[in-house]
């Protein structure tokens, strides 16, 4: 990334977000197929990334513009990565990319220290990140081209320190206090919780990242919309006419009833990248999956954001005397047959085993055979998550 003179006031660092501008990203002539979509078709691939977007107009209007907008994606390195982390960010970045997209992934090892995650140690974060990017390439992000770019925000804060900080001071100065405690959820926290003074100057700091990584697109979780709507009203405050756009993803529940999200600190709440063939089988024979009921029900989930998007089908084998098998090729297919009672959760259970296990098996064989994964592996595992 190009450094910019140092006395460019913060307003002027957020000229990246133009949509004229393409000299980050390259071209999109590393990606032919980009060059046959229409913008409209562009639209659909990106869109179908998010729960919600912010707003849809704008992104259409950024893809008819410019070839390759940018993308940020970040994360703390806070521990064993779970399957959301895995495969749906996986699902994500490689149709963002398919769409021409380039995607930048935050390595956040300052805001997990800020946010007191492996107990603050630096070292330690640094070593779970460079795990997380194992698993991403064992199990199948697309990495080719410069497609996906990692970057750590310890690193890039350093090496362009005259961008960021005045970019951070202008966003603290212009907001009130509760206006950032009120996005402390990015955080893992909320409202009610008592915050170090590291924790206040965190929303600050991931709101001024958007800008910093010249991101058009902030593709997170909707539990990081705050921060995300922050950056666009902090837009309006300088009278930014181009708004980063924001695309929020679903965030999958956890696998006992009454679990709104994943937790890892409670292994029974989801399946971990590394679990072994026996650990999934158990984990989702023991989930909340009741008869013929969606709705909060975290196996349909499951096949939803996971299974269906990976295969574009999902295969249910049974006897004839329970239907005999059948290939659904779509969650609302599938749906129907649920809810009638057709398909049970004692059959669609050991298909959804034995999907996850399918698109787990090569992480499987990575973080056993690959030397330096394997040590990253055993170093994390031993470490305390904190809170």
């Amino acid at each position: 990334m190009e450094k910019q003179a140092d006395q460019n006031p913060p307003s002027n660092e957020l000229e990246s977000l133009s949509m004229n501008s393409q000299a980050e990203g390259g071209s999109s002539s590393s990606c032919p197929t980009v060059t046959q979509m229409s913008p409209e078709e562009r639209f659909q691939i990106v869109r179908s990334v998010g729960e919600e977007c912010i707003q849809e107009d704008e992104l259409l209007n950024l893809l008819t513009k410019k070839p390759v907008p940018i993308c940020y994606d970040g994360f703390e390195p806070s521990g064993r990565m779970h399957i959301a982390q895995g495969v749906m960010k996986t699902i994500s970045v490689n149709k963002m990319t398919s769409a021409g997209c380039k995607v930048k992934i935050w390595i956040a090892d300052w805001f997990a220290q800020l946010n007191n995650k492996m107990g603050g140690d630096l070292k330690k974060i640094q070593t779970v990140g460079r795990y997380m990017i194992e698993i991403w390439k064992a199990v199948g992000m697309d990495l080719s081209d410069d497609k996906v770019e990692f970057l750590w925000s310890s690193e890039e804060i350093n090496s362009r320190s005259h961008e960021y900080w005045p970019l951070v001071m202008d966003i603290a100065r212009r907001n009130k206090l509760p206006r950032i405690i009120r996005c402390s959820q990015i955080m893992g926290r909320n409202e009610q919780d008592e915050l170090t003074a590291a924790q206040i100057f965190y929303p600050c700091m991931q709101c001024a990242d958007i800008f910093f990584l010249k991101a058009d697109i902030c593709q997170l979780g909707m539990d990081q919309r705050k921060v995300n709507v922050l950056a666009r009203e902090y837009c309006d405050d300088i009278k930014r006419k181009n708004k980063p756009i924001i695309l929020s993803h679903h965030m999958l529940p956890g696998l006992q009833q009454g679990q709104e999200k994943m937790s890892k600190s409670d292994p029974s709440s989801s399946i971990f990248m590394e679990d072994d063939e026996a650990e999934v089988n158990v984990k989702i024979k023991k989930a909340y999956c009741p008869p013929m009921i969606v709705e909060g029900n975290p196996c349909l989930e499951y096949l939803k954001y996971i299974i269906l998007p990976w295969f574009n089908e999902f295969k249910v084998e049974r006897s004839a005397d329970h239907g005999g098998d059948k290939t659904f090729k779509s969650f609302d297919e599938l749906v129907v047959d649920y809810e009638r009672g057709d398909l049970h959760p004692g059959d669609l259970k050991p298909a959804l085993s034995k999907s996850l296990n399918k698109i787990l098996q090569p992480v499987r064989d990575h973080l056993s055979k690959d030397a330096n994964a394997k040590d990253l592996l055993k170093r994390v595992k031993g470490y305390r998550v904190t809170r």
